[in-house]
């Protein structure tokens, strides 16, 4: 007579006790855990949220102006000044952010992006050429830079589109334009320095007048200054990185 096994499941897909016995001498995969929807979180009603500094710092601009005659803020004067400090921020960060990349630009734009724009801001201007590895190492200095001081515009533009039969041999050149004038010229690569890096770029821009201008630093003296202040500091470091990093490529040569 034959020997029957019967192996029955229930509708949520338990195991019956024969499936234990063969899941303990390992002839059966591990059972699957029983499936479990996740939790129901209902989502917070804005209007219910709590006013505190974190429900601020989420608002835009936009959004806490509006809130200027919220009835709620009358009664807290903790929460209303909050509200003003935070506006001013971020009307200074929108203020600082107002540049923070190298713009190219044509012949046509000239006039409005550097001689009108410099009315308000310092503009640097870059005369390049593709092809020339003089200009694509400081215009690589230049983008570190606009990105530290956004504060400050930098454009450039072909050098032969700016001023006709402009020669090759001086390229690349920096051209400091405020208040509609030029306020400076660095001719080549030479007039940056030994070596082209964005600190002996910033502390040639600055030698005289607060060019770089990072938005935080106040009054054209006092930037200038922090600007120095700041480059020195991150030219030293660099040098220091430089010397480590070259005392380890030797030490790695000396050990093969």
């Amino acid at each position: 007579m034959a020997d029957y096994h019967f192996v029955y499941k229930d509708v949520e897909g338990t195991s019956t006790q024969w499936d234990d016995i063969q899941r303990k001498l390992g002839n059966l995969p591990a059972k699957a855990p029983a499936f479990k929807p996740p939790a129901y979180t209902p989502e917070q009603d804005e209007s219910s949220a709590p006013k505190d500094q974190a429900w601020f710092d989420k608002k835009t601009e936009e959004e806490l102006e509006d809130l200027e005659d919220d009835k709620d803020l009358d009664d807290d004067r903790f929460l209303e000044e909050y509200r003003k400090k935070r506006l001013t921020e971020l009307r200074e960060a929108a203020k600082v952010k107002r540049y923070g990349s190298v713009t190219p630009i044509s012949s046509s734009d000239f006039m409005r992006e550097v001689t009108q724009a410099s009315a308000e801001d310092w503009v640097v201007v870059c005369l390049y050429k593709d092809g020339f590895a003089e200009c694509g190492l400081l215009l690589g200095c230049l983008d570190e830079l606009s990105s530290r001081y956004p504060a400050t515009k930098f454009v450039k533009i072909i050098s032969t589109d700016c001023i006709p039969n402009y020669p090759d041999c001086n390229l690349p050149t920096l051209v400091v334009y405020r208040h509609g004038a030029v306020k400076g010229t660095h001719v080549g690569l030479k007039s940056v320095g030994r070596r082209c890096t964005p600190e002996s770029v910033a502390l040639v821009l600055c030698q005289s007048e607060p060019v770089l201008n990072d938005g935080k630093s106040g009054d054209d003296d006092s930037s200038r200054e922090a600007v120095m202040a700041g480059v020195r500091r991150q030219f030293i470091e660099r040098v220091v990185k430089d010397h480590e990093d070259k005392d380890n490529d030797d030490d790695g040569y000396n050990s093969d």
